[in-house]
């Protein structure tokens, strides 16, 4: 499991459409059982219930865990902290945008080396 200050090194979500919690865990560094309470505690986040109660993230609830997971773990949020900071109207997008391009450019390098085989 990475230690809280490399969240950065997370590896890069793949173009699928859904995800099990196992992927979930592995793609956030997060163990399941965590990811069942942060549903509970974040309205926000409520994967896709289907087959025995089987969850499955869609790319917006993993983007939405590795936020939470970096306001926790990094900035040191308590839980309630990090849901108003989520939550709140006023607060502008806090700086995830330099990853989220990393993760881009990423996906579009493997696409790239894809295309070239």
């Amino acid at each position: 499991m990475l230690e809280p200050s490399q969240n950065d090194e997370l590896p890069v979500i793949p173009g699928k459409r859904y995800f099990t919690i196992g992927e979930v865990s592995e793609l956030c560094a997060v163990k399941p059982h965590v990811l069942r309470y942060w549903e509970q505690e974040f309205a926000q986040l409520s994967p896709v219930k289907r087959r025995g109660n089987r969850r499955y993230y869609q790319r917006k609830d993993v983007m939405l865990i590795r936020q939470i997971r970096h306001l926790l773990y990094e900035d040191g949020y308590t839980i309630g902290g990090a849901r108003q900071k989520l939550t709140d109207p006023h607060n502008p997008e806090w700086g995830h945008q330099p990853r989220l391009i990393r993760e881009m450019i990423g996906e579009l390098e493997a696409v790239l080396v894809l295309l070239h085989e």
